[in-house]
């Protein structure tokens, strides 16, 4: 099982660009597909993109489609987010995760980091 550590987060105007960056433990990192999830305060947590385990396959929300970018590098046991054009609205906790699949649902990952947030001021 591996341990996840987030990095990246902080506070942007709107408009602006962050990186945040999930550094994995363990050697099965590659074995992983890889998640990340948003939770702004009320509400639940929610799926922001996800990448398989080779990196061939990317998912994104509706919401972030053309502004955010996920991407992973195997050997250094990291996956990416890349965030552009942030709005006010994607402030929030976000958290990566790994899981089998890259899939949506928050009960198809297994293990979380303890996140990081993002402020976006107007």
């Amino acid at each position: 099982q591996v341990q996840l550590v987030e990095s990246g987060g902080g506070l942007v105007q709107a408009g602006g660009s962050l990186r945040l960056s999930c550094a994995a433990s363990g050697r099965t990192f590659s074995s992983y597909a890889m998640g990340w999830f948003r939770q702004a305060p009320g509400k639940e947590r929610e799926f922001v993109a996800s990448i398989t385990q080779t990196g061939v396959s990317t998912r994104y929300a509706e919401s972030v489609k053309g502004r955010f970018t996920i991407a992973r590098i195997n050997a250094k046991n990291t996956v990416y987010l890349q965030m552009n054009s942030l709005k006010v609205e994607d402030t929030a906790v976000y958290y990566c995760a790994a899981g089998r699949s890259g899939a949506t649902m928050t009960y198809n990952y297994d293990t979380w980091g303890q996140g990081t947030q993002v402020t976006v001021s107007s």
